[in-house]
């Protein structure tokens, strides 16, 4: 089996942007959920005295707070600047891009329609900035929502999500909803997509393995798994260290590619490359 690094992979402008801001941070440092979804990043800032949280009541009045890559709701926002907190704003640009697009369609009273999954941080900032919308996973929602077919709606989406579901959810929106507006952001972002392509033209131009490296919290790492299958690949798995590396089945692989999520260290991805070679 020979093993190949798929390139691009691993940390995206938005990490990388969120990263530097928090290093320059001296503790007491409070960050409201996990800075980017990667357990090893947020050990390593754990160990540097930064405390995770998940609301702002476990924020003392006045503490700095650090605002994940994911993006806040404006409510969130509101609370911290009435709390006197100080704010370190890591939200992605991308993510800011979908938000002000969410404000724009707020301000016009139109309806949305919200791709992406809505249990997760981004879909739940974004929502934030809405007065009426609905969240949609995939194409098949579309025929349980409540909009009538000559309704003006507007279409924004996680920028985590594989192009292909993007595509295919919006296209389904077109058709029953002729007059939706779906500006750029209703897109991936391009590091995502980048990646999404990279893996797909690894699979189709022959690998048969694809080992994507990131935490199962990670939408985007979990995307590029389900690129490498609609590719054609015998074999896609996600591991989020080298633990669970060692327990996947190898065998019968003639080409693997390994890869990383947008929020993956790069010295994992070396390690586990150089692992897998040995």
């Amino acid at each position: 089996m020979t093993v190949e690094t798929i390139q691009p992979h691993g940390f995206c402008m938005g990490v990388e942007r969120a990263l530097a801001m928090a290093a320059e941070l001296r503790p007491p440092v409070f960050c409201l959920h996990e800075i980017v979804h990667n357990e090893h990043v947020v050990e390593s800032l754990r160990k540097r005295g930064m405390a995770f949280v998940e609301s702002l009541d476990e924020v003392p009045d006045g503490a700095m707070i650090l605002f994940s890559a994911h993006g806040v709701a404006p409510a969130v926002r509101a609370e911290a600047v009435r709390r006197g907190l100080s704010i370190v704003d890591a939200t992605c640009p991308f993510v800011e891009r979908v938000h002000r697009a969410a404000r724009a369609f707020a301000a016009r009273g139109v309806p949305v329609v919200l791709v992406g999954r809505a249990d997760h941080a981004e879909v739940k900032g974004i929502a934030g900035e809405l007065s009426e919308f609905r969240v949609v996973a995939s194409a098949a929602e579309v025929a349980e929502l409540p909009f009538p077919p000559e309704s003006c709606l507007g279409a924004l989406c996680q920028t985590t999500m594989s192009h292909s579901a993007v595509h295919s959810v919006l296209d389904a929106l077109r058709k029953r909803y002729p007059k939706l507006e779906a500006p750029p952001a209703a897109d991936i972002c391009t590091a995502t997509r980048d990646r999404q392509r990279a893996v797909a033209d690894f699979v189709r131009g022959g690998g048969d393995g694809v080992l994507v490296l990131g935490s199962a919290e990670s939408s985007n790492t979990n995307r590029l798994v389900d690129v490498a299958r609609e590719a054609g690949a015998s074999f896609a798995a996600r591991a989020g260290s080298m633990a669970e590396v060692r327990k996947l089945d190898f065998a019968g692989l003639h080409r693997l590619g390994v890869t990383a999520g947008a929020s993956t260290p790069e010295e994992f991805l070396a390690q586990t490359v150089a692992a897998l070679r040995a």
